[in-house]
């Protein structure tokens, strides 16, 4: 069942800086929609993505039987190349490769991780399949083992490179943020990492998923909010948030 969308009236967010933290591509849906209900969205990539040569395995996709994408700037770096029957984790790479032509795309109904993926039907029965993982360097396992363990033949085509950036010239002073919104576990590790930590553990964490809940808690972050993935979902967070706080 589609999530009934909030109605904004402009000024829900009432001038509020929520720092924006997606890699610098994906960045401007979440920036308008915070714009439009009336905050100020402060830029900061917690994620900066470098190019890597192009990888041998890119020239041979069509041999492969599934070619999963992980992430929209997968997509980005990939496309657009003939591919065989495609996979994302979720709504945001699908409509990326949706985008380039590719229509029915294997994605989760809802969630976008590799568990989400891993449960939809398609992806269960996969002895003897031959599957790229479209990805970023490192990232996590679970989806390579759990698909290899099911009989695949798994190969990880790293497309770009996730850097921890720079801290800014000038940072934010306590209470200059209302809100800071994260995207992924690497993103809120690199945050703390060039970010004042007691402004981060002082502010509210609005994440997309309970395992960067967990990840924020352990932080000793002192709210933390579980929205969604999607640009909306997180905005919706963040306005019933506001509307509940005054």
């Amino acid at each position: 069942m589609a999530r009934a969308r909030t109605r904004f009236l402009g000024s829900e967010l009432a001038g509020r800086n929520i720092l924006v933290t997606r890699p610098r591509a994906q960045a401007a849906g979440l920036a308008r929609l915070i714009e439009q209900a009336g905050g100020v969205a402060q830029l900061f990539p917690a994620i900066e993505i470098e190019d890597v040569p192009p990888p041998p395995a890119l020239d041979r996709l069509r041999e492969f039987d599934l070619a999963i994408f992980v992430s929209p700037t997968a997509v980005a770096k990939v496309m657009p190349r003939q591919v065989p029957r495609v996979a994302a984790v979720g709504a945001g790479t699908r409509r990326a490769l949706e985008k380039h032509g590719i229509a029915d795309v294997i994605a989760p109904s809802s969630g976008a991780d590799s568990e989400a993926l891993l449960a939809v039907a398609e992806m269960q029965e996969m002895k003897g399949k031959k599957v790229a993982i479209l990805r970023g360097d490192g990232g996590r396992a679970l989806l390579g083992e759990t698909l290899a363990a099911r009989g695949a033949r798994v190969e990880h085509v790293t497309c770009y490179r996730r850097l921890r950036p720079q801290a800014p010239a000038r940072s934010w002073r306590a209470g200059e943020l209302a809100a800071v919104t994260v995207s992924s576990g690497q993103g809120l590790a690199n945050l703390f990492e060039v970010l004042d930590a007691a402004l981060l553990r002082s502010t509210p964490l609005f994440v997309p998923h309970v395992r960067i809940a967990e990840q924020a808690r352990a932080l000793q972050a002192r709210e933390v909010v579980l929205a969604g993935h999607a640009d909306e979902d997180m905005l919706d967070a963040l306005v019933a948030y506001f509307r509940g706080h005054g």
